[in-house]
């Protein structure tokens, strides 16, 4: 976009662009979001930047109206692979504020000085404002959903000082904590969060997403592969609610999502041990249920072949669901190999149920976090009884993981992630791809021979033959067309779904 197509994205108050960028307004000193329902500020007097940190960075306060912090994240990070999407994704994760900028950089093999200038020039930022944004944000949500002393909440956002917390409050807002605070926004407010909670150490969030959103068939997908002990899904569909536990930097934690969807956004509870771990756990939900997607990009790609685009108009916003632990989809990816889907669910609550971490207290069917890779490097793993081969591998990967032979975080190189993962033996292309599709959320992966992809193609009425050619046409959104395949309707008989290969399992 230029300037131009991005001032008439504001005149319409287009939400399609919402976390894509921000527009600042000089008269006002004010940035705000794409959609603002604030009356549209003249073309002279509008400056646009690609960050809120960049706005803020330049001067400008958030508008208390359309609350620009609680916009989706930017779709273009998780579709990069470059070391400015490698590095954003690090930033929302948390790791400034657990690392510093040092820490950053060495996860993504650069020096400090490379990385604060490669944001700077793309940006208008640096790590550290990014992070400082990051903070600001959260600070506001503990502010305005909980009862929490200002000076806990400073420390719990990432903030060193209470006085850094309050300087920082007033400098983004043009209010004091205290001022914020009494300025929450009702509970049908479209922007913002939710009124503050009835229940001690629940924390409600509005988790905002773009565009449509088929929370059916992603709370399918989530429901037929709820692994008993660390998941369960709840209630009827178009009512349900998933929960799942967290392994999270300072502790334990659950997070509750309902299915039905706001104007805008899911509603969540977490269950903190730690408040510390507020960014991170939210980043983690928002990747499983894929909040920053871009639906309108996909579809506008997608929509080129014509048979994806009967399936696109069939489940508008259709999204390609992530992990919460990159470590554990790559462990339950392997346990899925050459079984079906109910089985390898079985294998995993085994699994959990031997080696998992007890919770401190139960919560409902919730009892344990899903084990560490460390241990499950040096177990015999005898209790899934399944084949010595299987279980090597298992072993395999977890001792790649818990050494770094294999790096699966948030800002691994997606490409080094899938060569080190490919040279495991044990693991071939389909479950590389697949790890890669959903614990390192990459939205352009194409799983070649997929028996599942394969029969939704049959049933759509598309040709299977040349497949990885057609499927340039799809870039850089694969992941998604892969998701409309396996969700296509099944119009005739389907014979049985071959459960011999590894490529069963979507």
């Amino acid at each position: 976009m230029n300037e131009d197509s991005r001032y008439e994205a504001v005149r319409s108050r287009d939400a399609r662009f919402d976390g894509a960028f921000f527009f600042a307004v000089s008269t006002t000193g004010i940035y705000c979001r794409p959609s603002c329902p604030a009356t549209t500020p003249r073309r002279r007097n509008v400056a646009f930047f690609p960050t809120a940190a960049a706005a803020q960075g330049s001067g400008f306060r958030a508008c208390r109206r359309c609350r620009p912090d609680a916009v989706p994240g930017s779709a273009e990070w998780n579709a990069r692979a470059d070391v400015v999407g490698r590095a954003m994704r690090l930033i929302s994760e948390g790791v400034v504020d657990r690392e510093g900028v040092a820490g950053l950089a060495a996860r993504l093999g650069y020096s400090a000085r490379q990385v604060q200038r490669q944001l700077n020039a793309e940006l208008g930022a640096g790590p550290v404002a990014l992070a400082r944004a990051q903070r600001a944000h959260t600070a506001r949500v503990l502010l305005q959903t909980t009862g929490l002393p200002a000076a806990e909440i400073a420390f719990a956002a990432g903030f060193a000082s209470v006085r850094q917390f309050n300087d920082t409050i007033k400098e983004i807002y043009a209010l004091t904590p205290s001022e914020l605070r009494a300025a929450r926004p009702g509970k049908g407010t479209r922007f913002g969060p939710v009124a503050p909670p009835t229940t001690p150490g629940v924390l409600p969030l509005r988790l905002a997403f773009r565009g449509p959103y088929a929370a059916r068939q992603l709370f399918d997908h989530l429901q037929r592969r709820a692994i008993t002990g660390i998941e369960e899904v709840s209630g009827e569909p178009g009512a349900r609610t998933y929960r799942r536990t967290l392994r999270l930097p300072h502790g334990a934690g659950i997070a509750e999502v309902d299915e039905a969807a706001g104007d805008g956004w899911l509603d969540c509870r977490l269950h903190l041990a730690e408040l510390r771990d507020l960014t991170t756990a939210s980043q983690r939900v928002r990747r499983l249920f894929d909040l920053d997607a871009d639906p309108y990009a996909v579809a506008e790609r997608l929509r080129a072949d014509a048979v994806l685009a009967r399936l696109v108009d069939r489940h508008p916003g259709l999204r390609s669901p992530g992990a919460p632990a990159p470590d554990e989809l790559a462990v339950r990816a392997v346990l899925g190999q050459q079984v079906s889907v109910a089985a390898g669910r079985t294998l995993g609550g085994a699994l959990v149920a031997a080696y998992g971490e007890p919770l401190p207290e139960p919560a409902g069917a919730l009892t344990h976090l899903f084990p560490r890779v460390d241990d499950l490097a040096q177990a015999a793993l005898t209790e899934l009884g399944m084949p010595e081969s299987r279980r090597a591998t298992l072993r395999t990967l977890s001792t790649a993981l818990a050494d770094g032979t294999v790096v699966l975080d948030a800002g691994a190189d997606r490409d080094e992630a899938e060569r080190a993962l490919l040279g495991l033996r044990g693991i071939g292309p389909w479950t590389a791809g697949y790890i890669r599709m959903r614990a390192l959320g990459d939205p352009d992966v194409l799983l070649v021979g997929d028996a599942a992809v394969l029969a939704g193609m049959r049933r759509a009425g598309a040709p299977t033959a040349g497949l990885r050619e057609r499927a340039n046409a799809w870039r850089p959104w694969r992941s998604y067309a892969m998701h409309h395949f396996w969700n296509a309707p099944v119009t005739e008989p389907a014979s049985p779904r071959p459960t011999t290969t590894e490529s069963t399992r979507p």
